[in-house]
């Protein structure tokens, strides 16, 4: 499109429910927002391991109005290994800009304020799709990767959990070299409950991610 239809185009964008809803659940994962312009404007950016296309091309239905190019492969290689990677950007708008703010401080991203409202059962759904996996093959327990935000953060995200779903969450330390970071596990005697919670929002490819949790029908 030329620069000027382009422009007359985003003004009529907005966001839906469904589409906020999604986007926190992201940006609580592996989504992320980048500004080309001093953060006037931000565009949404998903990338996930080809793998995952059936997620990806989800994501890309969510959003579909935002976005001018469909999802496309790239292979990028890390420590001399290929990866097959599914990727799409958004088109920058000034939508995304608040969710910017909420979610980065000093190019670092954080976790709103207002999360404890935003944390819907989708949003919840997607950030698990995002980043979640189960411990092991003869455990129930699930995981969060949770390693971009604080311990402050993570402590507050239990809090959260258990507040205003009952679910009961514990930080686990890993240990990378002489850096120290954390997941979010579920314990055993609420996990059900999460999964109750968030399976009606999984899509079927990635049931997988709740082990044998998956199978149940709630």
């Amino acid at each position: 499109m030329r620069s000027n239809i382009i422009e007359s185009y985003k003004k009529t964008l907005k966001l839906s429910d469904l589409q906020k809803e999604v986007l926190i659940g992201v940006l609580l994962g592996d989504g992320h927002l980048e500004t080309q312009n001093g953060g006037r404007t931000y565009r949404l950016k998903i990338e996930h391991s080809s793998l995952q296309k059936e997620y990806v091309d989800w994501l890309y239905q969510i959003f579909r109005e935002w976005v001018t190019t469909p999802p496309r492969e790239r292979t990028q290689v890390v420590l001399g290994v290929p990866y097959n990677k599914c990727v799409f950007s958004t088109l920058s708008h000034g939508a995304f800009r608040f969710y910017a703010q909420q979610f980065y401080q000093n190019k670092k991203k954080v976790l709103p304020k207002a999360i404890h409202k935003w944390l819907s059962p989708t949003a919840m759904a997607v950030w698990y799709m995002d980043d979640g996996s189960i411990k092991s093959n003869r455990h129930r327990a699930l995981i969060i990767n949770t390693q971009s935000f604080s311990v402050p953060d993570l402590k507050r995200l239990v809090i959260i959990f258990k507040d205003k779903y009952g679910i009961e969450m514990k930080l686990r330390k890993q240990s990378r070299k002489s850096i120290e970071i954390y997941q979010l596990i579920t314990t055993s005697n609420t996990v059900a409950k999460f999964v109750d919670i968030i399976r009606p929002h999984i899509l079927s490819s990635m049931l997988y991610k709740l082990g044998k949790l998956g199978n149940i029908i709630a």
